[in-house]
């Protein structure tokens, strides 16, 4: 079944074992123009990518069904037909383009119509591409020493075709009597053997199913970091087929809607996975799709009535306080207690930022993390999706700076959030709903002015702002600016010295002008410092003798810390 490297013997085609992919013999690498020279092929023609002819093939594969991205692999003849080719469903074009891709070396196509050409489309983009594409009368020689392993090759595909049917209406059986994810892994464990994850598309695994024994390896393979989560920072996502030393894992993508939501993994010990393990493993990814296609169109009205119920309590037209309460219980959350708002929004980024794989929005995939983490730390707390933010409604506690920071820790980066930087604005405590609009007020002012101050992953308490909060009332960004010029006069100079000067200077006013602790603070000796400060005093003049000079010069710096100005 598998489009596995299969060598033999003959004249300019030649076989060399080691060169392979690890599932058989492999061949000599040479010019994809000698294997059309040898007796491979039967009456080849090139018809397209001439230019591609230096191509070096080392395996060969049969094409016998149009699903074959498990069996590509580099360096690949890839032997078709017409019919199997007219049964695609992407484009012609793109077909070729993802072969190129994959690093497959060449196509031979076998006419069912001696009478047909193939079609201009296919033709013009093997040329573009320089991807060689020959005609054959037949898909290879059955007098050539590979035809036994090819045909072997062919007839493992169409039984995995088979297989992969039977497996599909198992799997749908399960989806239409209701099950989810959980009942879906037993299904696929069941059906394959091994250990069996379903996760999200960064790893972190929503539910697992399989041998007991299986999953313990599983815990402590390679496939998976330390915390639990499967690698998927390779390339595409981790998908595909891995060999980890002993043990085999194959990764397929859930996809719904165009939509990356996740990811399937079969993991054995017992025996080597192959091209049509994989193959398995993206039809039960598939099925899966529909479980994330039936969730999403439920979930979607609940998120809109969640995140219309949240948005007029932020903006006070919740109603009374019981009505309020009594509808946040049927969303599972609890209003009736001092609450604090805690507002993430993801960071800006520049326009030259890298594209990413077509996935959820970032803020819904930040808004699940939390919801996730927020569970088993906080039942009643409300996390909510809105435009380009999340807002948490949660209980107040002792510590709920220090949950907050542990939330954060563990949505962060690997955590499920996302790897793109982004604050948080923590607000003070209400006791009652009508409380809410302020709080959003207060995390929001925390988040912006945190940002401004700390920089990315920025996490703020509004009370921790002090003199800031004054200050961040202030649009004009110009005034805030100028009044910093023209109090700090040559420290705001992008300098190595003025941010020196400047260091020395805050020091100073925090200690209250204590030239003692100052210099040990900046480990001075006391007579350096001395100087400094009458250096500083000609420049902005007798502070420590006029406490209104030393404030202006306090908040002016305070202003270049929070607008990021020479930091």
């Amino acid at each position: 079944m598998t489009a596995r490297d299969v060598g033999g013997s003959a004249p300019g085609f030649r076989a060399a074992a080691g060169t392979g992919n690890g599932t058989g013999p492999g061949v000599a690498p040479q010019p994809f123009a000698d294997v059309l020279a040898s007796d491979l092929l039967v009456s080849p023609t090139l018809v397209a990518g001439a230019t591609g002819t230096s191509r070096e093939v080392s395996n060969v594969a049969v094409m016998a069904v149009p699903d074959i991205g498990p069996w590509l692999r580099p360096g690949q003849l890839l032997i078709t037909t017409s019919a199997v080719l007219g049964r695609l469903v992407e484009p012609i074009d793109a077909f070729l383009a993802r072969l190129d891709r994959r690093g497959v070396a060449g196509l031979a196509v076998r006419l069912d119509d001696p009478a047909a050409v193939l079609p201009a489309e296919m033709t013009d983009a093997a040329d573009e591409l320089g991807f060689p594409v020959a005609v054959v009368a037949e898909p290879y020689s059955q007098e050539h020493p590979l035809s036994g392993a090819l045909a072997e090759s062919s007839a493992r595909q169409v039984d995995a075709v088979f297989e992969a049917d039977r497996l599909r209406r198992v799997l749908v059986d399960v989806v239409m009597a209701g099950g989810g994810f959980a009942e879906l892994a037993v299904a696929v464990a069941a059906e394959l053997g091994g250990a069996v994850l379903v996760t999200t598309p960064d790893g972190r695994q929503l539910c697992r199913a399989g041998d007991e024994s299986e999953l313990a390896l599983l815990a402590s393979s390679a496939a998976l970091d330390a915390t639990g989560r499967v690698r998927t920072d390779s390339t595409e996502g981790g998908l595909g087929l891995h060999r980890l030393g002993d043990e085999s894992i194959a990764v397929s993508a859930i996809s719904a809607n165009g939509i990356d939501h996740g990811r399937l993994v079969h993991f054995c010990t017992g025996r080597a996975l192959r091209s049509e393990d994989q193959y398995l493993v993206e039809q039960a990814a598939a099925v899966c799709a529909l479980v994330v296609a039936r969730e999403l169109v439920v979930s979607s009205v609940e998120e809109k009535h969640r995140a219309n119920f949240v948005r007029d309590l932020l903006l006070g037209r919740g109603g009374e306080h019981e009505h309020v309460v009594a509808h946040a219980k049927t969303f599972g959350w609890d209003l009736d207690r001092p609450v604090v708002v805690v507002v993430i929004e993801p960071d800006p980024v520049g326009e030259d930022e890298p594209s990413m794989p077509t996935r959820l929005p970032l803020v819904e995939r930040q808004a699940r993390a939390f919801t996730s983490a927020v569970a088993g730390r906080d039942q009643g707390a409300a996390v909510t999706a809105m435009a380009t933010e999340t807002v948490i409604l949660m209980g107040v506690g002792t510590d709920t700076m220090n949950l907050v920071h542990e939330l954060v820790a563990t949505v962060r980066g690997a955590g499920g959030g996302g790897r793109r930087a982004f604050g948080v604005g923590v607000s003070r405590p209400t006791d009652s709903v009508d409380g809410i609009p302020a709080l959003y007020g207060q995390a929001r002012t925390a988040l912006k002015v945190g940002r401004q101050i700390t920089g990315a992953w920025a996490v703020t308490h509004f009370d921790d702002l002090g003199v800031y909060r004054l200050l961040s009332l202030v649009e004009d960004d110009r005034e805030l600016e100028s009044f910093a010029s023209e109090t700090l006069r040559e420290l705001t100079a992008d300098t190595a010295e003025a941010q020196d000067m400047r260091r020395t200077l805050e020091v100073l006013l925090a200690t209250n002008i204590n030239i003692a602790e100052t210099a040990r603070q900046l480990h001075f000796h006391y007579n350096t410092l001395r100087y400094r400060v009458v250096k500083l005093e000609k420049m902005l003049g007798s502070f420590t003798d006029h406490p209104e000079l030393r404030l202006d010069l306090s908040l002016a710096l305070k202003i270049m810390a929070m607008r990021g100005i020479n930091s």
